[in-house]
């Protein structure tokens, strides 16, 4: 069984390039199509989706999908966090992929909602490194808490990484902006208190 949540959803040719019997692209109604595939080769598309708008449930008792090993954040060029996890953000169910806002313009706050796009969004998804030693345990419950008007507030074992995959640090607690205008992305640094942040959270 494939599920598809529309809200968190920003990129659905990524689904239908996959596997194009599977996920049909220009259709009116229906346009999963589950039985076009084995359900590896499918389960292998859905788990391909950043944003986690995909889910599967194995029916036929095969293996569920299952938290990494090692909690990575992707930081994207001129876009969003890619999270995967064993991921936890206050408020929502419990998941394993979400892609989040860093720009501070979706109105589906934290999730990204390609606001980005529109605004001409620019931030390096290529940070320095800075050459922290890996952590005992990688794994693990990652907690992620939007702040009210502020930054999003990491609690978990978890490595930073751009978007080419290269490691830019290793924390189990830090905060990462989320209204757009850091000098330090990915991390905050205070400017959401000066540009007058609006945004819902804890």
């Amino acid at each position: 069984m494939v599920r598809f949540d529309a809200q968190r959803c920003i990129h659905a040719r990524h689904y239908v390039l996959g596997h194009p019997a599977v996920f049909q692209a220009n259709m009116q109604g229906p346009w999963i199509n589950p039985e076009a595939a084995s359900p590896e080769r499918t389960a292998a598309v859905v788990q391909a989706c950043p944003s986690g708008a995909l889910s599967y449930e194995r029916l036929d008792g095969g293996l569920q999908e299952s938290p990494p090993l090692v909690n990575v954040i992707r930081i994207r060029e001129n876009g969003p966090l890619a999270v995967v996890a064993d991921l936890r953000i206050v408020n929502e169910a419990p998941m394993i992929r979400a892609t989040l806002c860093r720009c501070g313009r979706s109105k589906n706050k934290p999730f990204c909602d390609s606001a980005h796009v529109a605004m001409g969004f620019k931030a390096s998804g290529e940070p320095p490194s800075d050459g922290t030693p890996a952590l005992a345990h990688r794994g693990g419950l990652l907690e992620l808490v939007p702040l009210k008007d502020g930054p999003l507030q990491i609690n978990g074992n978890v490595e930073l990484c751009t978007g080419t995959g290269r490691t830019i640090t290793r924390v189990q607690e830090t905060y990462l902006c989320r209204c757009g205008s850091s000098a330090n992305k990915p991390f905050c640094d205070g400017s959401h208190a000066k540009i007058g942040f609006v945004a819902e959270g804890n």
